[in-house]
């Protein structure tokens, strides 16, 4: 690959082409140095590290010496038989332990890759129903996904103050404005590449992993391409399609239902490349002009789940300290991403935001004319048209999502409600004093607004799906819940909040055993792969399964009793012991 090379200058103005040109070269050169051979599957396929040129060469003598043995029946040639395959079964090992350990060291960062890796070695494959393959059931999945988006947009009711939306009144000053991209050099572009996941859609014409290792070759076509579509407002059109795979929901639903499956959808990675681009620029602008809205703290560097949780719970607590009631309404959206409008979001861009020229056309040209097909196997639907929602799986979404909610905020501050979101997910909460419930009024007038705001930008609050949570004093959150189921709010004793399990006394009791209830059911499935892994891949599954679900917003835990912390210790006493193969009546506590 090296030696050919792909950086003759193109003179085509269009990005079109000169991505086309791109793929079309790369194509070629892949051609020549490795053809494509098709070949027919033929019964059970064999295991990945089964394939070796090793594995391979000690079959053939393992098969050999056994032919010989059962033709002559010599005690000689039966050991020699037994010496071979006892070679072959320590390469096999070799072998499998090589390929696992080459998938979890270059999927740490994708813990998706890494449970389907564990759930692959520890359980029977969760396949679709073999009446699903064929391009007609695709075709089903393609109609039945893009019909539910369909029919929530149906829905809602559209009032007519949809025509405020349309007539923003501009909050930037002139200079504020962001109307050009900048140019980005080699050395970002590598920077970029390197730092993306190496997930690979079927569409890539090179596989990501092999794409970065052969990047030098590649890099000026490549960086023509980008820069071009930053200045001529433009993202190309072949990577607007997107290839969807669905996917069971849960291991033990009717995998013949299509109900039971949600769309995974795959982008091409150079267009996440140029999304990457478009993404820091975009950032830095926002953040300069402090265009976020503060308690939006999806995506944001120094925001997580857990500084959201924080601030949350903290401000509950401030209020029990102080007598108070505090009232939680988590908001739910069905499908929120998926409904978003492309102009009222290009207004909100515009007019919010302060984006114009080439970056207004650039994002007008991203949304428009995008598509996906489904593909099982190899099989395929036809391709599907997308009019609205923020393309799923790409970099740009969640943060065009954030911009495309920020006038809700407006409600919650007129209504003088606290609010915090993450991403799609919506909380507002407020303080009550004792038998004074007259703020309850302000929050149902908040909702009915929210609701009201949600129908008019195609968004769908699912009020069966919101939750509402009182935390105080238990006569106390008694008589709130009484008074809020009489306006309509169904109140419950414990939610889950951004993956974190609340209850009203905030004991994070359930939490705690939730969490350890899934730490023991990884660990157990660990334990039974460990002969297959290295000691080294072996504590890389143990931080990517155990710790990591150990760690996640424990900074809520503090304070909490040594009898609730004693069960999330015990968790890691038990991957210690698995990790250096300790008794269990051995000491391993630190």
């Amino acid at each position: 690959m090296e030696a050919i090379s792909l950086t003759p200058s193109i003179s085509a103005d269009s990005v079109d082409l000169l991505l086309d040109s791109f793929n079309s070269k790369v194509k070629n050169v892949i051609d020549d140095i490795a053809p494509l051979k098709v070949s027919r599957k033929t019964g059970r396929q064999k295991s990945a590290w089964r394939k070796s040129t090793a594995v391979q060469s000690m079959k053939r003598q393992c098969r050999k010496a056994e032919r010989m043995w059962r033709k002559t029946k010599l005690e000689i040639h039966y050991s020699i038989y037994k010496d071979s395959l006892r070679t072959f079964n320590v390469e096999l090992g070799k072998a499998r332990q090589s390929f696992f350990s080459n998938l979890i060291n270059s999927n740490l960062n994708n813990t998706r890759t890494l449970f389907a890796t564990v759930e692959r070695l520890t359980n029977p494959p969760n396949q679709i129903a073999s009446e699903m393959l064929s391009d007609s059931k695709c075709n089903e999945f393609a109609s039945f996904f893009s019909e539910k988006i369909n029919n929530i947009r149906k829905a809602i009711s559209t009032s007519p103050s949809y025509a405020e939306v349309r007539h923003i009144r501009p909050q930037y000053q002139k200079e504020d404005t962001m109307s050009a991209f900048e140019e980005i050099d080699s050395k970002i572009l590598e920077e970029i590449v390197q730092h993306l996941k190496s997930s690979t859609c079927y569409l890539d014409t090179l596989p990501t992993y092999f794409f970065k290792r052969v990047l030098n070759c590649l890099e000026a076509d490549l960086l023509e391409v980008v820069n071009a579509s930053l200045l001529s407002g433009t993202f190309p059109n072949s990577l607007k399609t997107a290839v969807v795979k669905p996917l069971l929901k849960k291991r033990n639903l009717d995998n013949t239902i299509l109900s039971n499956y949600r769309p995974i959808s795959n982008l091409p990675f150079i267009g996440k490349i140029i999304e990457k681009v478009v993404f820091n620029q975009l950032n830095k602008y926002l953040n300069s002009n402090g265009y976020l809205d503060n308690f939006q703290s999806g995506f944001r560097p120094h925001h997580s789940t857990e500084t959201a949780l924080i601030k949350i719970i903290n401000d509950i607590r401030l209020n029990s300290e102080s007598g108070k009631i505090s009232v939680l309404v988590l908001l739910d959206l069905s499908a929120a991403f998926d409904t978003v409008d492309h102009n009222i979001l290009l207004e909100r861009l515009e007019n919010l935001v302060g984006l114009s020229g080439m970056v207004i056309k650039w994002f007008r040209s991203y949304l428009e004319g995008r598509g996906y097909y489904v593909s099982i196997g190899e099989h395929k639907s036809k391709w599907t048209s997308m009019t609205c929602g923020v393309p799923q799986g790409s970099i740009l979404a969640p943060l065009l999502f954030s911009l495309y909610m920020l006038p809700l905020s407006q409600i919650m501050r007129k209504n003088q409600i606290a609010y915090h979101s993450y991403a799609d997910d919506t909380q507002i909460y407020l303080a009550l004093s004792p038998n004074d419930y007259s703020p309850i009024d302000s929050l149902c007038q908040c909702i009915d607004e929210i609701n009201s705001w949600m129908c008019e930008n195609f968004l769908q609050l699912n009020k069966e799906k919101t939750e509402v949570i009182a935390f105080g004093n238990k006569d106390e959150v008694l008589k709130v819940n009484a008074y809020l189921d009489s306006r309509g709010l169904t109140t419950k004793n414990q939610v889950r909040n951004l993956g974190v399990i609340l209850e009203t006394d905030l004991s994070f009791s359930s939490h705690v055993k939730a969490v350890t209830k899934s730490a023991y059911y990884h660990l157990k499935n660990i334990a039974r792969i460990r002969g297959f892994v290295s000691s080294q891949d072996l504590e890389k599954l143990v931080h990517a399964f155990i710790t990591s679900r150990v760690d996640y917003c424990n900074g809520l835990l503090t304070g909490l009793p040594k009898k609730t912390i004693r069960q999330l210790q015990l968790i890691q006493n038990a991957a210690a012991r698995i990790l250096t193969r300790t008794r269990k009546s051995e000491h391993i506590t630190p």
